[in-house]
Parts: C-alpha cells; structure tokens; sequence
C-alpha cells in the first residue's frame, strides 16, 4: 500500500537528490545556468523544480515558464505528425521518397572523391519514406564533420549549427537533390535531416506550412500555447540564454536571448530541430504519448500507430552499437534500438543504465531531454541550455537519481 508520504509511488525525500546533484555538481559549480526538471509519474507530477539562472548575464532567476530551444527535441513531434497523415492514408511507409520529392529520383551513393572528380554509385534500393523515420536514409548533418559527404553539407549550409539558416525547405530539399548520400538506404543508421525532410512531406501532403500544420494538429489541441519556431514579443522576457562550454571550464554565451535568431519568424522551419517550447508544454505532448495518444479527450494518434513507432525498427532487432555508423546522436547506442522518431530500449543492462525495457526517449543539442516509460507509467522532462549537449551525461545521471526514488 502507498505511504502517505509518497506521491504516485515516488518519495519526495529522494527525490530532492535531484536539486542537490544539479546545484553541487553543475550549477554551483559554473558549468550550467541552470535547469527545469519534470517528473509525472501515474497521473500526478511529482516533482517539477526550477534552479539556477535562465540568463547568466542579466542575473534572471531560471522560472518554471522559462522558454528553451529544445533542438532534436522537436524530430518526435514533426514525426508524430507526419504519422497523423500517414493514418490518413496520405502515404505508406514502404513508398520511395521520390514519388513525393520527384527530384531525387536519380540520388546516387559517394564512393570515392579526389579535388574536382567524385566518384558515385547506384544505391542497392531507393530511399524509402521509412528509412526517413529511423535515419536510415543515407543523409547525414553537416556538422559532424566527418566525412567529405557532410563537408558538402556544409558548403551548402545544411545541417549546421549555424544561428541564422538561410533559404527554405524547398531550397535545401533543392540541394539534396544534388548531393551524394552516405550509404544505400536501409543499409546503416547516421544521425541525419531526415526529419527535416519528414517536415517537408508534411507540407507537401497536408498542403499547410509545416508552423500551421503543427499548430492545428499538435499544439491547440494539447494546450501547447508556449510551443513554436520563434519567440512572440510578448514572450521575450521569458526566452533563456544559450551557452557553450568556455575555455577554461566556465559558460560562454552562444546565444543571446535579446539578439537570438529566434525573435523572428525563420524562413527555414526546422521538423528536426527548430522548436522552441516549455518544460510545461513538452508534459503535455509527454502524457498524451503515455496516454495511448490520447489527452483530454482528444486523440492525437492512434494508439496502435504509436505502438509501432515506439517498437525497434532497426534490421533483425538489432541495436545501434549494431549498426550506427558515426558517434553522434542524442542516445547510448548499446542496447538501444530505433524506432519512428524514438529512440527504444532493448536492455537496460545492456545500455549499464537504469531503466524499462520499452522506453523511448529523445534529446536535444543544448542538452535537453525526455523519456517514457510505459511500464513505470512515467514521463520525464528535462531543460537546460548547453551546447553540446556531449557535454556532460545528464541523462544517464538524472536516471540514477530518478528510478532511486521510486518505491512503489
């Protein structure tokens, strides 16, 4: 029976572990601002906890309502979304990427390169819309910075960290088409703009802007109203500061909540990264995804869909250690496998960090994070803002800290 003194199953004393590791190890310490941790575990927050500073520089105080740039946090979104369509019967999982983006028909596979001369091949199958979902596509980013693929990326300003995109979807669907991919698809897993290119399906199938689209679909109806791709006016004083780790170990400010690109609408709206959002908003889309789908009252995606997109979808079940090619993403790879949008645990041991089996999670690149775990019927939410989000192992750490409270 479920002590008086617990909440949902969680122990409130243990769970105050959490503002003293972050305050000691992180905070304290100058190498983070500050944060917001979310806990909603059986229908009850039971823990939701903001400290340290929002704003370094002008001394603000971190708040509850504080507004982040939550980065990849966006990819579960943008594929939620596209899935919404796809049980509209817009598209199938197995059709070619260039039934709807005709120029990528002819995409070739880099094999070699020397100055001007570039050697190319004919991938072993056509990219599927699938293989968009789980980053199997064959695309990459251009910041990884580790193959002559994504130096072209670069070139062209696609999947960088720069504060200012230029062009449209159009125009880097446009580029693309004139880029080699990585590897056939279907054969490896790279962390890629697959989902940038998810975004611009759904404005190719719903006929929307992928900002409306969104916002009909995902944010009205689950009271997302902190949720978007830039900060209205009225909402400025409330934006965080950004900030990189300095060269001697201290913040460096990366981005300037008064200056920030993000005070303006983006001619580049980003599915795989260009969300800003709350602590608050990213609990709701969290428990309807724990809910089936479903929240109050209406259902965003059906619960058999999410079922799917929350299973491994990587070959042969096998995890990422498996199959990833490169070592960057926003999760372990041992022991962790892929889904529509998710990353999914296979074996917690495995992956030596504890947790469900079936729990899926994403993160993003200023070191934001959340979970589900279903059987724990559990959503977390974390905010801070620090780039990369390699950094430090929050996740791994704040795990500890939160399946340690658990006593029912």
């Amino acid at each position: 029976m479920q002590s008086v003194d617990n909440i949902a199953g969680m122990s409130p004393e243990r769970l105050t572990n959490i503002r003293n590791h972050l305050n000691q190890q992180y905070i304290e310490k100058g190498k983070i601002a500050g944060t917001v941790t979310l806990v909603y575990r059986r229908g009850e927050i039971t823990y939701f906890d903001a400290q340290g500073m929002m704003d370094v520089e002008r001394k603000k105080a971190m708040q509850k309502d504080t507004l982040f740039r939550i980065y990849s946090m966006t990819k579960p979104i943008t594929s939620i979304a596209l899935m919404q369509l796809y049980e509209q019967g817009k598209f199938q999982l197995s059709d070619p990427v260039h039934r709807f983006i005709p120029e990528w028909k002819g995409l070739r596979v880099y094999e070699s390169g020397r100055g001007p001369v570039m050697v190319t091949t004919r991938p072993e199958r056509t990219m599927q819309i699938h293989d968009l979902f789980t980053h199997m596509s064959g695309l990459t980013y251009g910041f990884t910075e580790r193959t002559n693929v994504d130096a072209m990326y670069r070139k062209k300003g696609i999947g960088t960290f720069d504060l200012e995109p230029q062009g449209s979807l159009q125009d880097m669907i446009n580029d693309l088409a004139k880029l080699p991919l990585e590897f056939s698809p279907g054969s490896r897993w790279n962390y890629s703009v697959s989902t940038d290119v998810l975004g611009y399906l759904i404005e190719k199938l719903s006929g929307q802007s992928l900002d409306d689209y969104l916002q009909d679909n995902i944010f009205t109806p689950l009271g997302m109203k902190d949720t978007g791709f830039y900060i209205p006016k009225d909402k400025q004083e409330r934006f965080s500061a950004c900030y990189m780790r300095g060269s001697k170990g201290g913040l460096a400010l990366q981005d300037d909540p008064q200056e920030s690109y993000y005070l303006n609408k983006p001619n580049f709206l980003s599915g795989g990264g260009g969300l800003i959002s709350t602590a608050g908003d990213y609990l709701q889309f969290s428990k309807m995804l724990l809910n089936n789908g479903q929240l109050d009252g209406k259902q965003i995606i059906g619960k058999k869909t999410l079922e799917f997109m929350t299973k491994n979808h990587l070959p042969n079940g096998c995890d990422l250690g498996s199959i990833a090619t490169g070592s960057f993403s926003e999760s372990l790879y041992d022991g962790v496998g892929f889904g529509l949008g998710f990353s999914v645990t296979l074996d917690p041991t495995k992956s030596k960090t504890i947790t469900s089996v079936g729990e899926y999670a994403w993160g993003g690149a200023a070191s934001t994070a959340f979970w589900i775990d279903p059987e724990e019927e559990m959503a977390v939410v974390f905010m801070t803002q620090l780039l990369p989000s390699s950094t430090y192992n929050f996740r791994g750490q704040l795990k500890q800290l939160i399946y340690g409270a658990i006593v029912d």
